[in-house]
């Protein structure tokens, strides 16, 4: 996620934004954040999209992280940097099917679905 104002955010804050487009359109609020156990790094981010916004019902989208960032002039706002039709073909889950399996391989996937290079941590 990218900021201008560059200061640790709580979860809670992060899930009770509003997640718009970079065109202003209202898309829905951030779920949950998924945290790499191993890193502690956020690898993706569940965004529960609006009833009506791409006709998408209550379907759930992991984006990864680096999709994100906060609105410079509204605090409460956070910008998605996927285009509308991007998000209309992504693979979406409902709540009661979350990802599940080889969890790297999911992640690999959504970040070349989105065309975000996944950040890994080398070691020392």
């Amino acid at each position: 996620m990218n900021t201008d104002y560059h200061f640790p955010i709580s979860s809670s804050t992060t899930c009770s934004c509003t997640v718009k487009t970079a065109r202003d359109e209202k898309v829905g609020k951030i779920k949950d954040l998924m945290i790499d156990s191993e890193t502690g790094d956020v690898v993706y981010a569940v965004l529960a999209v609006d009833e009506g916004f791409l006709n998408l019902g209550t379907k759930l989208l992991a984006l990864p992280w680096q999709a994100f960032h906060f609105h410079t002039q509204q605090k409460d706002v956070i910008i998605v940097n996927v285009e509308k039709e991007k998000l209309e073909a992504a693979p979406g889950f409902d709540s009661d099917n979350w990802p599940k399996g080889p969890q790297h391989e999911f992640i690999d996937d959504l970040h070349t679905y989105y065309g975000f290079e996944r950040r890994r941590i080398t070691a020392l």
